[in-house]
């Protein structure tokens, strides 16, 4: 009988081989949806706390340092990696936000428009580096990419939520009724992978953009004072508790010393669980 070969691991591989990135495991996902209800609650926490531009500005400035010091470290560091998303996520819902209040731009024509341009960017991203799965995102071009593409599902995510939140809250019933709206909706990516067949590249990125508007509905039902159809926790104490459960879940992330790599793409074999996206490759 032929003895089936061991994939090499990840010490083995040359650092160019190595994405810079997180590998799409149940850990990954439970910290995408705490980054991104936490970025809700901070950045509503902040422009209250703050002069709204000294919030924004503060905000966009983290955001650039945190980005700056992950392309320039050019390999995953779970703790650098995961500062960037929340700064991501506190940073995009402070555009987000101007781009309505103080543009005046609806929140139908910000998701369209932010859809437009994520298509845009996925077509040259793909044309460029031939791949745009986060497994192949091992140079700093990609990284460029990839980091574009996670800016704009923030935006379009918040646009999407608070155009079901509050422009047509009158269908959703507000914040509670989004929460099951996009929990529904992204069982569909899940389904589609798992039971269609679709392709993980797909299934990734259509479940990563549902997990905003999913994260940002539970946050602000949870702050929103009770008049505005919320609970009345505060966005401060809701942003802290999120910020400690997200810090919580990062703290049990290896430096991936679990994911084998083969010709076929990366799997972690170790986190993987049934019914997750989690060989997205």
């Amino acid at each position: 009988m032929t003895k089936r070969s061991t994939p090499p691991r990840l010490s083995a591989m040359p650092a160019e081989a190595l994405s810079r990135v997180a590998a799409p495991t149940v850990a990954f996902w439970v910290a995408k949806a705490l980054s991104t209800a936490m970025g809700e609650s901070v950045s509503d926490w902040s422009i209250r706390a703050l002069p709204p531009v000294v919030a924004v500005l503060v905000g966009f400035l983290a955001f650039a340092a945190a980005l700056a010091v992950q392309l320039r470290t050019g390999r995953y560091v779970p703790w650098l990696y995961w500062t960037t998303v929340a700064m991501v996520g506190v940073f995009g819902t402070m555009a987000a936000d101007v781009a309505h209040v103080v543009l005046g731009l609806p929140y139908a024509a910000s998701f369209l428009l932010c859809a437009a341009l994520l298509a845009g960017l996925f077509a040259a991203w793909q044309r460029t580096e031939g791949s745009v799965s986060v497994h192949d995102v091992t140079t700093t071009r990609r990284e460029l990419f990839y980091w574009s593409a996670v800016v704009l599902t923030f935006a379009m995510g918040t646009a999407l939520g608070d155009l079901a939140a509050v422009t047509l809250r009158g269908l959703t019933h507000g914040y509670a009724g989004s929460i099951v709206l996009f929990t529904a909706a992204i069982l569909v990516p899940v389904a589609g992978y798992r039971l269609l067949h679709w392709g993980p590249v797909l299934s990734f990125w259509f479940a990563y953009v549902l997990t905003r508007p999913l994260g940002a509905s539970v946050a602000d039902w949870l702050g929103k004072p009770v008049a505005e159809r919320g609970v009345g926790l505060g966005s401060g104490w809701v942003g802290l508790v999120l910020l400690l459960a997200m810090a919580a879940v990062v703290a049990t992330m290896g430096r991936r010393g679990e994911v084998l790599i083969d010709a076929g793409g990366a799997v972690d074999v170790h986190r993987t669980a049934p019914g997750a996206l989690a060989a997205e490759d």
